[in-house]
């Protein structure tokens, strides 16, 4: 089973009744993490009214948020139903408000932090993480053609191909394709490669 998240921090901003609403989302992985980004926007952002946010974590299954004094249930939580719909997960979305004066009352204020995570998120770069594993082996130049031609099949990330006495080759490849990749590989070298897994790791596979 994947999930998603994003690559990198992003950010994105609209003024709706002279407010300004600022999202910015980063990837998280811990609960620390989290924190320590919520803290460092809302010291980047001493002026502003509000910092609302929302993180969603998969070790745990932690979700947190906070209105950060705006009325209740009209900025983490629909902050924290977009990152949520949007199937996104190790990431924290925190939304900073410039207040203009104009009061948007508690419908303008779901609708503005919504719209602020949303434009968040499409600003960063969605990867499409998936449990993989790790396959390394040395091989002849004279058996690196075919090992080179069957690697597609399987949608291998490569990790490394170090050209020496002999070809080093290291890949990253779908869990539910590494028994079907190891096989291939023993047929094509006759059983002569010497093949090594590590399993449970993650990869974008987009």
């Amino acid at each position: 089973m994947g999930y998603r998240t994003v690559r990198a921090y992003a950010k994105d901003s609209f003024v709706e009744k002279k407010s300004e609403f600022i999202g910015h989302i980063m990837p998280v992985r811990t609960n620390e993490e989290a924190v320590d980004f919520i803290n460092r926007i809302k010291a980047e952002n001493r002026k502003a009214r509000h910092n609302v946010y929302a993180y969603v974590l998969r070790e745990g299954s932690i979700s947190r948020y906070s209105d950060d004094g705006e009325p209740q249930g009209t900025g983490g939580v629909p902050v924290l139903d977009v990152v949520t719909k949007a199937g996104l997960c190790d990431v924290c979305v925190v939304v900073t408000r410039y207040f203009g004066g104009v009061l948007l009352g508690a419908s303008g204020l779901v609708r503005a932090y919504s719209q602020a995570c949303s434009l968040a998120v499409g600003a960063a770069e969605v990867m499409e993480m998936c449990e993989c594993s790790r396959v390394s082996f040395s091989c002849d130049y004279t058996l690196y053609g075919k090992v080179s031609y069957i690697l597609p099949e399987f949608g291998v990330i490569s990790e490394k191909e170090d050209f020496a006495d002999k070809v080093d080759i290291s890949v990253l490849v779908k869990a539910e394709q590494a028994e079907g990749l190891k096989k291939k590989l023993t047929d094509i070298s006759n059983g002569q490669l010497e093949l090594s897994e590590d399993i449970g790791l993650w990869a974008d596979f987009a």
